[in-house]
């Protein structure tokens, strides 16, 4: 049994077969997070990977149908900290999916630096706005805008945390790329694969995905791009594996 609390409720992630407690009021993931977690190369049978910036767990969650390594998740927050907890505890993965309730700025002390195979970051998109536009829900300001982290803050903390030769992805948003690169080569990481996504063909797109390696040589991969929805407004066949295992 799992205790929910409020407004929260619990959701199917169907391609892998988990349940996730998600609230409307407080957090609820998006396709974004799908995305990395099955974008990022991932060491299938063991290795160490870490999320921050992780919500509710979802992407560690998501990661563990992956791979059988060992994932921490990082969430400031302490109500998204504690649905992560709860929902890692309701799908038995407690020995492989371990939670910390801090900030990702103090993680590489905590931790270590170096010690970890795999970083991933779903990390708040957006510069923060004045006090009149800002959400007046405190946990989605938070989660949207860089109220506490900014983008240098999480490219800083997944180069401390990551092996040389480790692996770094981020979702993004296509207007923060050069910011990315650019504060990716600050901090010796260096961008080897990248897709754009879609909302439909012959729109512009409105996410990235990019994957660096610490300490790595210049060659970039530009991945085919990928299309949310078809002419009809539904899922494109790619969008439905990853989202259905279909």
């Amino acid at each position: 049994m799992v205790t929910l609390r409020e407004d929260e409720r619990l959701d199917y992630l169907l391609a892998e077969d988990l349940r996730i407690i998600q609230s409307p009021s407080v957090f609820a993931f998006s396709l974004d997070a799908v995305l990395l977690a099955r974008f990022v190369y991932v060491p299938i049978q063991k290795g160490k990977l870490i999320d921050l910036c992780s919500g509710n767990g979802v992407i560690p969650l998501f990661l563990s149908a992956r791979t059988k390594g060992q994932i921490t998740g990082v969430e400031i927050q302490e109500r998204l900290f504690d649905m992560g907890k709860r929902s890692i505890e309701y799908n038995g993965l407690g020995n492989r999916i371990n939670m910390i309730h801090g900030d990702i700025k103090e993680t590489a002390k905590l931790l270590g630096h170096g010690k970890f195979d795999v970083v991933t970051c779903n990390p708040p998109y957006f510069t923060t706005p004045s006090e009149d536009e800002i959400n007046p829900n405190e946990h989605l300001a938070i989660a949207r805008h860089e109220i506490l982290c900014t983008l240098e803050d999480t490219i800083k903390a997944s180069s401390q945390l990551v092996k040389q030769g480790g692996k770094v992805a981020f979702v993004h948003r296509p207007g923060r790329l050069i910011d990315i690169i650019t504060l990716m080569r600050q901090y010796r990481l260096e961008p080897k694969r990248l897709q754009f996504v879609y909302p439909k063909k012959g729109k512009e797109a409105n996410t990235l995905l990019v994957e660096a390696i610490k300490d790595g040589s210049p060659d970039l991969k530009i991945a085919p791009p990928l299309i949310v929805y078809n002419d009809n407004d539904e899922y494109t066949k790619e969008i439905r594996e990853i989202l259905y295992g279909e």
